[in-house]
């Protein structure tokens, strides 16, 4: 219950009007109105709203710009977090062992602290700053050591005979790949990729440093309207409704994955 109190207050905010929200006798009771999230999503209606005098497409553009970079960047980290833990698990070569622990102590490293040398190199030496390939690339780097480690131990319950007979009836190593292993390990892939878009949604820190004016993610241009003038608490509590919607509906559909895998060997007894 204690969980569902910031839900609740951030959803009866976005349905109030500004002079509802700043009286000084706030109630419960109050008239519903959708004008913050016709506010919000102004440039993308398909009629104008009557109390918009000016269409603002900041926060409609940064509800595409994390759309862009959180899909990107989870199907880059999966294509190759699966392909790295597959030859960990599967391919003897010389520090196995190093390289599966290395991935893991990684992700230890707080994203801090990576703030300044990654800001220096991605703005002076390649250009990448303000561009969603710069943030992409950093949140690849960021969770492809997780979603490396997690997978490994969803490949090795992926029995060798299964592959085997793969290969006898004439099917090569990528038809092997995405034939019989990927299919077995949907509930590990939906997992990462829950984690990896949840990640790549809310990451506030280093978009906020490596992204520009027309790139900006949802959380930092949040951030960016409290100003010390002026706060309009509707649009921004109907903001931060909007931004929780996709990751919602993104860990439902993962989630029936993860259900599937689990009860896809399960007998009557």
């Amino acid at each position: 219950m204690m969980a569902l109190g910031p839900i609740l207050l951030m959803v009866t905010t976005s349905l109030k009007l500004q002079v509802d929200i700043v009286s000084s006798a706030p109630g419960l009771l109050f008239a519903p109105t959708l004008q913050n999230y016709e506010t919000v999503l102004c440039d993308v209606l398909w009629y104008e709203p009557e109390h918009v005098r000016f269409c603002d497409p900041t926060f409609s553009r940064a509800l595409g710009n994390s759309l862009i970079v959180a899909t990107v960047s989870t199907v880059l980290t999966l294509l190759i977090g699966t392909m790295a833990a597959y030859a960990i698990v599967r391919f003897r070569f010389m520090g196995r062992d190093a390289v599966s622990l290395g991935t893991l102590l990684m992700r230890m490293v707080p994203p801090a602290v990576l703030l300044v040398p990654i800001f220096g190199i991605w703005t002076f030496q390649y250009g990448l700053n303000d561009t969603y390939a710069g943030i992409v690339l950093v949140y690849v780097a960021m969770n492809l050591p997780f979603v490396i480690w997690i997978l490994q131990s969803f490949i090795s319950q992926v029995p060798m005979p299964l592959e085997e007979a793969a290969r006898m009836d004439g099917a090569n190593p990528w038809q092997v790949f995405l034939l019989v292993v990927l299919p077995l390990i949907k509930p590990g892939l939906a997992a990462a990729a829950i984690f990896t878009f949840r990640i790549a949604w809310n990451e506030f820190i280093l978009a906020n440093v490596l992204l520009g004016r027309n790139t900006r993610t949802v959380p930092v241009t949040i951030v960016n309207s409290l100003t010390e003038h002026n706060i309009d608490w509707g649009v921004i509590m109907a903001t931060g409704m909007l931004l929780a919607v996709p990751p919602v509906i993104f860990t439902l559909l993962a989630s029936r994955q993860i259900i599937t895998g689990m009860t896809a060997g399960a007998v009557k007894g």
